[in-house]
């Protein structure tokens, strides 16, 4: 039983690190985000940006295990660019007002906008510009 459990902890830890490689980031730039809703687990990945040191929502996956939400969350990652739309958000924390420029995909603007603002109050951040780019 011991063994079977320490498997699964490897088998986290190596689709942790395939979603990882596939983004192209070091591993404290990314953030793996689990919690409990109504019975299933939510997971949500979360990157960091060095530079300015904010972190933004990637994608959010719900199932029934962790394993799972991992090999969800993989197939996202190997096909977001095809399924997604890029956008650019320019913003400046209230705090700081120096202009930031971030990158996002998503199905819609209002998405790139809830991965922007993701687990922090709208007020603190003001938005200057959302723009569609061109598909590539």
């Amino acid at each position: 039983m011991l063994e079977q459990s320490a498997d699964i902890h490897v088998e986290l830890a190596k689709i942790q690190k395939d979603i990882q490689s596939h983004l192209g980031l070091d591993s404290n730039s990314m953030v793996f985000n689990y919690s409990q809703i109504d019975g299933k687990i939510k997971l949500d990945l979360i990157t960091i940006n060095p530079r300015h040191n904010q972190s933004f929502l990637f994608h959010t996956v719900t199932t029934y295990e962790k394993i799972d939400a991992l090999k969800e969350m993989l197939e996202y990652v190997k096909n977001y660019r095809e399924k997604e739309s890029p956008y650019t958000i320019q913003w400046a924390a209230k705090s700081d007002k120096e202009l930031h420029t971030s990158y996002f995909r998503a199905k819609d603007v209002y998405e790139a906008l809830d991965k922007l603002y993701y687990s922090r109050d709208m007020q603190t951040i003001t938005v200057f510009s959302v723009v569609l780019n061109p598909l590539t």
